[in-house]
């Protein structure tokens, strides 16, 4: 289990929070629910309807359809957003490869962090573009 200190400190150095005042971070963290995931755990499952992101305070988890990997994320990624924002099941599966730390943001923790600091609305949109282009990327790649 995290200290509020430790929360916080690792709060600010996610990303898409670099724009939050202190005072606000302090909040947003609080508020988070820390969770834990034993190795070879499905955290979400495509299809499945989602209103939460999840930061990876430790551990390593892969991002997959099927049996299909799309990528692995380490300590400090974001995973899940993308529901928040457009209501639609979740695009992909998402599992533990070791046993893993998260911190998770529901919709409405997030909207309000929004509505204080909009900047963050920027963060997360550079985020979701960098994923988009990666996958362009690796599809690209693959084609003949």
């Amino acid at each position: 289990m995290l200290t509020s200190v430790d929360r916080l400190l690792f709060v600010r150095g996610v990303p898409i929070f670099k724009e939050l005042r202190d005072d606000f971070l302090v909040r947003l963290a609080s508020v988070m629910d820390e969770l834990s995931f034993p190795s070879n755990h499905t955290i979400f499952t495509e299809g499945q309807e989602g209103r939460s992101l999840y930061i990876l305070v430790s551990g390593v988890v892969r991002i997959h359809i099927g049996d299909t990997e799309i990528t692995k994320l380490p300590q400090g990624a974001c995973f899940g957003e993308m529901s928040l924002f457009d209501a639609e099941p979740r695009s992909a599966s998402v599992t533990t490869c070791e046993p893993c730390e998260c911190l998770m943001l529901t919709q409405q923790q997030l909207y309000d962090a929004i509505d204080e600091t909009p900047g963050i609305a920027i963060n997360i949109i550079r985020l979701l573009s960098r994923r988009t282009r990666e996958l362009n990327q690796k599809v690209n790649k693959q084609d003949p």
